[in-house]
C-alpha cells in the first residue's frame, strides 16, 4: 500500500508536534501558577496533584485533533480509533476534573493553620474538606468506569434493560446495607458530624492516640507509641470512645498516693505549690490537692492540675510525682506507706506458759468429760485390781 496524502510519517509528526506543544503549555501555566502562589503565600505545594493530569489532558487534547487530522487515508478501523481515543478522552478528562476539585480544595485547606493553639475550628474544616475530596475522587470514578463502559454498543444496550427492571433496585437497596457503603455512610457522617476530627486526640480500644487520617471507609488512629489503629467507619458511629478535644485541648489530671497516717496535707501542699510554679507544663488553671479517703490503713491523697493539651498533661503528671515521691522520701519517711502487723498470743498459752507447765492436749479417751465418759464405757464392765499398796491405812 503506496502512502497517500496523510501517511505515517506525518502521523507521527503531527504527534510529535502536538506533545512538544502540550509540555510547552504546562510548563508555561506552571510558572504562572507558581508564581501565583508564591505571592498568595499558598501552604504546601497544592499543584503538585494537578501537574501530571493537566500535562495528560493537555496532550489529549491536541493529540487527539492531530491523530484524525494526519489519519492515513487508506487505513481503515477509523472507528476504532475513534472509539479509543473517547475512552481515553474519558479517562483523563475524569482525572483532570478530579485533580482541578483536589486543587482547589488543597487551597482551600491551606488558609484553615492548624499548628495554633485555638484550631478546633480549622480542624473541623479540613476534616470536612478532605471527606469532600475522598468522595469527589470515588463520584468521578464511578462516572468514569460507567461513561466507559456505555461507550461499547453491548455494554449500552444490555444497561438499559438492566437499570429498567425492578431487579437492579433490589440489588442496590441491599448492597446499600452492606458493610461498604455502611462505612461510607459513617465517614460522611463523621466529617460533617463533629464527633472526630483530624489531630483529635482520643481513646479507642483502651489506646490513647492522635485521629492522623479519616477516609470515606476507616479511620486511622497515630497512638502514642507511634503504631497506627486503624478502625473502619462504623466503629465510631456503633462504639463509645472518648476525644478529649472535642470543645477543647485542656485538660485536667489526677495524681494519686497512698501514704502513712502520719502525713502532712499542709506541707505537701506547699511543696506542690513550689513545683507547679517551676513548671513550664501547667497551664495556671487549677492545682489542688485533698485528702479523698483515710481508711484501711492509709490516707488517700489526690493532686489535681491542668494542662494545655493531653502531651503536656502526661508529663506534667509524671513530673509532680516523680517530685512529691522524692520530697516523701527525703524530707517526711515516716508519711511513705507502712503495713502494720501485730501478733496477739492466745490466753490459754500465756496461762500454761505463767504456771509453769504445758497442759494435756485433748484426746479420745482422756482430756475432757466427754473423753471420759468414752473410756468408761470400754472399761467400766473390767474388774479393777488393787494393789495392796493402794489398800487405806486402817487407821485412817
Amino acid at each position: 500500500m503506496g502512502f497517500t496524502q496523510h501517511s505515517w510519517p506525518t502521523l507521527a509528526v503531527a504527534v510529535a508536534a502536538a506533545i512538544v506543544l502540550a509540555l510547552l503549555v504546562a510548563g508555561i501555566v506552571s510558572v504562572i501558577v507558581g508564581a501565583v502562589a508564591r505571592r498568595r503565600q499558598w501552604q504546601g505545594d497544592p499543584m503538585r496533584h494537578l501537574r501530571l493530569p493537566f500535562r495528560a489532558a493537555l496532550v489529549v487534547a491536541l493529540v487527539s485533533p492531530a491523530i484524525v487530522a494526519t489519519w492515513p487515508a487508506g487505513v481503515h478501523h477509523a472507528g476504532s480509533r475513534d472509539h479509543v481515543i473517547l475512552i481515553v478522552a474519558i479517562v483523563v478528562g475524569a482525572w483532570f476534573i478530579g485533580a482541578v476539585l483536589g486543587f482547589v480544595i488543597g487551597v482551600a485547606m491551606g488558609r484553615y493553620r492548624v499548628d495554633v493553639p485555638d484550631n478546633r475550628v480549622a480542624r473541623r474544616v479540613r476534616t470536612q474538606l478532605a471527606v469532600i475530596r475522598r468522595l469527589i475522587y470515588v463520584i468521578l470514578f464511578v462516572l468514569a468506569i460507567g461513561a466507559v463502559l456505555l461507550t461499547f454498543p453491548g455494554v449500552q444496550a444490555v444497561g438499559t434493560s438492566v437499570l429498567a427492571s425492578a431487579g437492579v433496585i433490589s440489588v442496590v437497596a441491599g448492597l446499600a446495607a452492606q458493610s461498604t457503603l455502611s462505612n461510607l455512610f459513617a465517614g460522611i457522617q463523621l466529617a460533617f458530624s463533629g464527633a472526630i476530627r483530624v489531630d483529635d486526640v482520643v481513646v479507642v480500644e483502651q489506646e490513647w492516640g492522635r485521629i492522623e487520617e479519616i477516609t470515606l471507609s476507616y479511620v486511622v488512629v497515630h497512638v502514642w507509641d507511634d503504631r497506627r489503629l486503624v478502625l473502619p467507619c462504623t466503629w465510631f458511629t456503633q462504639n463509645p470512645f472518648e476525644n478529649w478535644t472535642r470543645t477543647s485541648s485542656q485538660l485536667l489530671g489526677a495524681v494519686e498516693f497512698d501514704l502513712d497516717w502520719r502525713v502532712s496535707p499542709g506541707r505537701m501542699r506547699a511543696e506542690l505549690d513550689r513545683i507547679l510554679d517551676d513548671a513550664s507544663l501547667w497551664d495556671h488553671r487549677a492545682k489542688v490537692l485533698q485528702v479523698t479517703d483515710a481508711v484501711g490503713g492509709y490516707v488517700h491523697v489526690r493532686v489535681l492540675v491542668t494542662a494545655r493539651d493531653a502531651a503536656a498533661l502526661f508529663d506534667l503528671r509524671c513530673l509532680v510525682r516523680e517530685r512529691l515521691v522524692d520530697w516523701l522520701q527525703r524530707e517526711t519517711p515516716e508519711a511513705l506507706p507502712t503495713q502494720r502487723v501485730e501478733v496477739e498470743r492466745e490466753h490459754a498459752t500465756s496461762a500454761r506458759r505463767r504456771s509453769g507447765k504445758e497442759a494435756e492436749p485433748e484426746g479420745v479417751f482422756s482430756g475432757s468429760d466427754e473423753a471420759e465418759r468414752r473410756a468408761h464405757n470400754f472399761t467400766g464392765t473390767n474388774p479393777v485390781v488393787r494393789s495392796d499398796a493402794d489398800e487405806p491405812d486402817a487407821g485412817q
